[in-house]
Formats: C-alpha cells, structure tokens, sequence
C-alpha cells in the first residue's frame, strides 16, 4: 500500500482565523490524506521550517487578514532558497483573496487558489490529483533536509510493506553540523520517551522542556518524533505542532506520525524513526506517544529509550505504565483533587520497590518549579 499523501496546512501571521482552515482539514483526513497542521499566527519561518522537516508535499495556507501576495510569495522564496522547490503552495481565502491577486500569486508560483463558492470535494480532488504522484526530488541543501528524506523513506517502506531498513552507528545522514555521526556522538543523544492519556498535558510539558533545553544550550540541538492517531489506508491530523511555541526553533527538528493502525501509541516504522534520529548528532531526541497508558508499554520494544516519562491525570494510579516508568509526572497540578491524585500514584509506585521519582507540574504555567524540576532530572539522570 502506497503511503498516504502528507500536506501542512497553517495560516499566517496575524491571522487567527482558523474555522475555515480545521473545517478543510477534517475533509483532507476523511479521503486518506495526513495533515500536519501548524496552527495560526504562523511566520513564513515557521511554516516552511515545519515543510521542510514535515517533508511534506504541499501547503495549503488559509489567509483572511490580506497581504496574501507578499505572504505567499516569500514562502514560496524561502522554499526555493533552502533548495525545497519540490514542496508545492496552494491555499484560499474566502473573499478576501480577488481573481486579480491570485492571477498574480500564480506568477509567483503559488500553484492554486480556491475562492468563495468551492467546494471541499473540489480542494480534495485537487490535492490527491496534483500532490499524490510521485515527485522529483533535488539534492537535500541541508542535513535537515536530508535527514527528513530519510525519514520519508523509512515511512514508505514500511507502507509499502517492504523488508525493514537496516540501520546502524555508521548511517550516512550527516549530524547538525554537517559531518558523519561518530560513536560519541551517539553515546552522547539521550532518548526521553513520554507518554500517558490523552489531555495529560505532554505536548505543553515537551514544549517547557525545550524552552529549558535551549536556554541551557546555546549551540544544542533537540529532536522531537510526536505520534497522532491513524488507521491503514486513513488520513490523521498530526496537530502536535499546532500547540507548540518553544519548539518553533531552527535548533529544533521535529517530526509528526501517524500510527497508520499499529496498536500502543507508536508507528510501524517508530523503532527505525528513533534509531535514525538518535544517530543524527542531536543532543536530546523525545519520542511522544499517542494518548496511552492504560494497557500500552510503548517503549519496551524500541530499546532506545533511556528514560520513560509517564504524563499522569487523575485517578490512573492503576495503569500499567506505573510500573515501568522512571518519572512519573503528575500534570496540571492546580486542578482540584490533584492532591489526593498525588498521594494515590505515591503510595502504588512505593509498592512497586524502585528508583521511580514522581513530580508534580504545572506546564502551562511559565516557569513552573515542578518542570524545572522535571528539566533536572532528565538533563542530569542516567540510564
């Protein structure tokens, strides 16, 4: 089976209307497609950095604050710039984009813009028409680029049910810096898992822990592999992204999933992901799980991880992944019964006879003690 067609969708900077742009999403999902959405309020910066690592086929941008013409145009240079020219612009806005402008934008290469009046079956039809044949690539500029191919590839083997590529320490993506991994290099990225239930709060809690990392790091870099829902054959809103602020940084190279029918919160091709991503030369790589935890043991198979974050809520003192997490975070700590939440998971994990710390945080929160706390030990801990 051939991999799904993978497109973002963002809407620009100064824009925060997004009704219409999740209303097209849902439709994309529903006929098969894979949506990276990157939210609203979105910087060209961002939206082709997002593009580039997504490696994605298109993006489709929504515009109903103007300047559409100077917005899409600098998108469209910045790909070219970075040697992207394979990754396509389209997008819409409503009434506000006239016939003129997009006769305009089409000169600047935007390859299509849908007015009032179109319908999602026609902006569907489109997108698995012109974005779903195979493409030419060019030679990757950079080692973001080239390590996203690789990613892709990784991800269309698997699709396409092929043997598993074989990955090892001498792999030929280049690190960050432009030079071959060595086995420092690799001996020194430390893997941190996270997972737990949906609406835990892990993406907010990644993004404080990035903040963390950067300003500790001035010249570090940190990946992050997020997993959303899917079926075979399905599309998935992969909107991770979309609630990050911190990790919208040129020192941070993320990458969206979708579990495309495997069981636990993971991908098929998880393990061969990680085990590129934790031989490309970063100084941390966080592999976020879908909401799980119940029955789920994500990272016993990966055998990558040096440390398994559990993001808990309330009353799941009965989990499985209590017994095999090494910090388990109580987030949104301000929330009503918290406490007694706290008290319940302590008591289990003092059952449990090991070196497990439990933590209490408040992500949301800007410089919230409980997530520097968390940054310590991560930062600090070993295997």
């Amino acid at each position: 089976m051939a991999s799904p067609i993978r497109i973002l969708t963002a809407v620009p900077i100064c824009d925060g209307h997004d009704s219409a742009i999740n209303t097209i999403n849902l439709e994309f999902i529903r006929h098969g497609i894979e949506v990276v959405y990157l939210g609203y309020h979105r910087s060209v910066g961002d939206i082709v950095r997002a593009a580039i690592q997504e490696d994605v086929r298109a993006i489709g941008i929504s515009s109903y604050n103007g300047g559409h013409i100077e917005f899409f145009a600098e998108v469209i240079a910045l790909l070219r710039k970075r040697g992207a020219n394979d990754i396509k612009v389209f997008g819409g806005g409503g009434g506000t984009i006239t016939h003129q402008d997009a006769a305009a934008m089409k000169r600047k290469g935007v390859d299509n813009i849908f007015f009032a009046g179109t319908s999602l079956a026609q902006m569907t039809d489109y997108v698995r028409k012109h974005y779903g044949k195979p493409r030419k690539r060019s030679r990757p500029r950079s080692p973001d680029q080239e390590l996203a191919h690789k990613l892709t590839e990784i991800e269309d083997t698997y699709a396409a049910g092929r043997k598993r590529p074989t990955l090892n320490a001498q792999s030929k993506i280049r690190n960050p810096q432009g030079v071959h991994p060595s086995r420092r290099a690799i001996r020194n990225t430390r893997v941190v898992g996270f997972t737990g239930p949906g609406g835990a709060g892990k993406t907010t809690l990644i993004d404080e822990l990035v903040l963390r990392f950067l300003n500790q790091s001035p010249q570090g870099r940190i990946a992050i592999l997020s997993h959303d829902p899917s079926v075979i054959g399905e599309g998935a809103l992969l909107g991770d992204r979309a609630t990050m602020i911190n990790s919208q940084n040129d020192r941070v190279f993320m990458r969206s999933m979708a579990t495309r029918g495997e069981a636990g919160g993971l991908s098929p091709a998880t393990q061969d992901c990680l085990a590129l991503l934790a031989r490309s030369g970063f100084d941390y790589v966080i592999i976020e799980t879908v909401g799980t935890g119940q029955e789920a043991m994500p990272f016993q198979k990966t055998g990558l991880v040096d440390q398994t974050v559990l993001g808990s809520r309330l009353q799941l003192q009965k989990i499985v992944m209590l017994d095999l997490a090494d910090i388990v975070v109580v987030n949104k700590s301000d929330l009503q019964r918290a406490r007694t939440a706290h008290t319940e998971i302590e008591q289990r994990l003092e059952q449990n006879r090991r070196d497990q710390r439990l933590i209490d945080t408040v992500a949301k929160r800007h410089r919230d003690a409980g997530v520097d706390e968390l940054f310590k030990l991560i930062s600090g801990g070993s295997k």
